[in-house]
């Protein structure tokens, strides 16, 4: 059975730019891997017209509105008063709500004000949703068989109700059905070449299931769902169908579901017992980040050089000042003496080193926008590898930064 959802989110600042909405986002993953189908997501003004506004446009199709927004202590967030007009029922006292508010004031050594006080004040006409991350409790509202969610827009109180409130509430009260999914994670094949390689592993894919891709920069995820009724039945042929889809793409993938491919490199160092270091110029330190992102990774992460200006690439990697006057620094032998000089400087196992043009200015004919160099050094050989990469400059360090993390991996799997 198909359960329709849809998404509320309350904020000027969402529709002025101010603020990015992530929570839709998020929220949208979350309900499409409980099996509810999100038919539509909404940006309104946090104004008493716009919310009621949008509460009554909701399609008869839905069953579960989520709500976010408008739930803090000051006078601009109206969002609760306005669901207390719009459901009936009069403000009442939560001690609960009370008590969670006095506990997140004592862990900061504050006193709890009148304002404060006041968010403990629910509609009588909701069930209260207790949020521990924060001092704005949701509420939950139910009319004609349809749950109205409303959650405050701070995105880790937000996740946090998600997870306590909303997603136990689908699975006791909304029948989803059984939805699974696969998801399989590449690197290193744009998306149309990818649909090219499984073009008849997909004409031949079974009616039941359905395959997503979902391309982002520098990588493709296939996630491959089936929904029904008999999980015994949905699990084999999803499982059938990702073992006969990874070696036909084998090559370019570096892991399933959840993971990072931070995070795969790491565990591949560790297992080997060896050390990693990064000479970084293009990506200003973007691939040290990604690496430091990963618990543990002091275990072999150990240090980076963002060499931006030619003159540390010289004294502090000892790149060539021949090489660097006859090749420029976007080169292939600048790129593999950045490596090099990498693991002298830190004593590691392998290094990665990047150079090149990142945007959107800089480039010339011979060198255009988005020319990158990217080299690995380990013991037993150094090499380095040339890309285009377009003329976004943000694009341009995500794909390399991937890119690069990626050719150490399969060094290491080789």
């Amino acid at each position: 059975m198909n359960v329709e959802a849809e998404i509320i989110t309350i904020g000027d600042e969402i529709l002025i730019g101010q603020t990015v909405d992530t929570n839709s986002a998020w929220m949208g993953k979350q309900l499409n891997d409980a099996g509810v189908d999100v038919d539509r997501v909404v940006s309104i003004r946090d104004t008493k017209e716009a919310i009621i506004e949008a509460l009554q446009n909701v399609k008869p199709t839905t069953q579960l509105v989520l709500m976010t927004g408008g739930l803090g202590p000051t006078k601009d967030d109206i969002t609760k008063y306005t669901l207390q007009a719009y459901f009936g029922g009069d403000l009442v006292f939560n001690q609960d709500a009370y008590n969670n508010v006095e506990r997140i004031f004592k862990m900061f050594n504050k006193e709890v004000i009148e304002i404060n006080r006041l968010q403990a004040m629910v509609p009588s006409t909701c069930t209260m949703l207790l949020n521990e991350m924060g001092t704005a409790p949701g509420m939950l509202f139910e009319r004609n068989g349809v749950f109205y969610v409303s959650m405050p827009g701070v995105p880790y109180e937000m996740k946090h109700l998600v997870r306590k409130h909303v997603l136990p509430l689908i699975k006791e009260k909304l029948n989803t059905g059984v939805v699974l999914h696969r998801t399989i994670l590449t690197q290193g094949v744009g998306e149309s070449f990818l649909a090219e390689m499984i073009k008849d592993w997909q004409d031949n894919l079974h009616e039941e299931i359905s395959l997503a891709y979902l391309p982002s920069a520098g990588m493709v995820k296939l996630r491959l769902t089936v929904k029904g009724s008999d999980e015994v039945f949905l699990k084999g042929l999803i499982e059938d169908a990702a073992a006969t889809l990874l070696p036909k793409i084998e090559k370019y993938v570096y892991g399933t579901e959840d993971d990072t491919l931070e995070a795969v490199l790491g565990n591949l160092l560790k297992k080997n017992n060896t050390t990693l270091a990064t000479a970084e110029s293009c990506t200003g330190g973007n691939i040290a980040r990604l690496l430091t992102s990963v618990s543990g990774s002091s275990a072999y992460f150990i240090g980076s050089v963002v060499a931006y200006h030619n003159n540390v690439k010289q004294n502090m990697l000892d790149v060539s000042e021949g090489d660097l006057k006859n090749h420029g620094a976007v080169s292939e032998p600048v790129v593999l003496q950045m490596a090099k000089g990498a693991i002298e400087k830190f004593g590691t196992d392998y290094a990665i080193a990047t150079s090149g043009i990142a945007g959107p200015d800089g480039g010339t004919e011979e060198k255009p926008v988005g020319t990158i160099w990217i080299a690995v050094a380990g013991p037993n050989k150094v090499f380095a590898r040339k890309f285009s990469f377009g003329n976004n400059r943000l694009r341009n360090i995500q794909k390399t930064s991937f890119m690069a993390l990626n050719l150490l991996r399969e060094e290491l799997m080789a």
